[in-house]
């Protein structure tokens, strides 16, 4: 019995969903196979054979999967997939992108955000935007899955190569879509997902203007900037920056909510973190009910204040 898990990259570097989606696999309690599909995606290879676990790596370096089109993606893990018990990918937006359609493609069902292995067919996810957990049981006959990140503890990569290299010489373009340009938003702070500090602003910030008081402090704790989707949806900041259940899921060891009330939405995309720090001049905000530490002060003066003294 062998799991297939497909890697997350862009094309230069293994991205770090990757080894927590692996840390999935490997409760699993079977052999791994890790699928790198891109374009000249040689140094992503090499880290994939690297990393703890993996018995195979299976590489399809070909002009259609340079950019990871869903379309063209989901055709080749489907066509792997009838050949393995389980299939297993991030909860990332690549994944909620490709997973569908691979399931879709081999007629079985998507256990969508694990966050704990049970057995080989049972899982528990959560629902209702956190707030209960689901023990979820599938007789289909291949598992297709992505994992929630956050929920596992990345595994590690060893010091010399293990995994052997299988080179799959399938090249699918579905014909549907063209990669056109990309417009990512570059940042010297750590990415969102993977810090290990975050401080989010909310709605109380009132513009985006005010979101320099956040990037002032962020800059002193090397942290990761994120929203409330109030924030965003005001057009305070991007959408790329929201924290949530529509948004991103955090997990840091430190997460510091400035100005945001604790919308049900806004806690399940962040309520794992190890200690949440909330400061807010309303006393009675639902965050303060999910905060370890709580602040109840003017936003204005606190995060100077925080910042003179960091």
């Amino acid at each position: 019995m062998t799991t297939l898990v497909i890697a997350e990259h862009d094309n230069k570097e293994l991205k770090g969903a990757t080894l927590n989606a692996l840390a999935a696999a490997t409760k699993i309690g079977a052999d791994i196979d890790l699928l790198v599909m891109g374009v000249d995606c040689a140094t992503v290879v090499t880290a994939a054979q690297n990393v703890s676990g993996v018995s195979r790596v299976l590489v399809a370096d070909h002009g259609c999967y340079g950019e990871q089109l869903a379309e063209n993606v989901a055709l080749l893990v489907a066509e792997l997939g009838v050949d393995y018990r389980h299939v297993l990918a991030p909860a990332t937006t690549h994944g909620k992108n490709v997973m569908p359609r691979v399931a879709a493609l081999l007629d079985v069902s998507q256990i969508s955000e694990i966050i704990d292995v049970l057995s080989v067919d049972t899982f528990k996810r959560p629902i209702y935007a956190g707030n209960a957990i689901a023990t979820v049981q599938s007789d289909d006959r291949v598992k297709v899955i992505t994992v929630r990140c956050s929920s596992f503890d990345a595994v590690a990569q060893a010091d010399s190569v293990s995994a052997s290299v299988v080179v799959l010489p399938q090249q699918h373009d579905a014909g549907l879509s063209v990669f056109v340009s990309a417009s990512l938003a570059v940042s010297d702070r750590p990415e969102l997902t993977d810090a290990k500090v975050v401080i989010s602003g909310g709605r109380g910030l009132q513009n985006g203007d005010n979101f320099s008081l956040i990037y002032a402090v962020a800059d002193k704790l090397n942290a990761a900037v994120g929203a409330s989707r109030a924030a965003v949806d005001a057009g305070f900041v991007p959408n790329d920056m929201q924290v949530g259940q529509t948004g991103k899921i955090v997990s840091p060891d430190l997460y510091i909510a400035v100005g945001i009330s604790g919308a049900i939405q806004h806690l399940a995309g962040m309520k794992d973190s190890k200690v949440i720090v909330a400061i807010n001049n309303d006393e009675e905000a639902p965050i303060f009910q999910i905060a370890d530490y709580g602040l109840v002060a003017d936003l204005f003066t606190a995060l100077p204040e925080l910042e003179s003294v960091l």
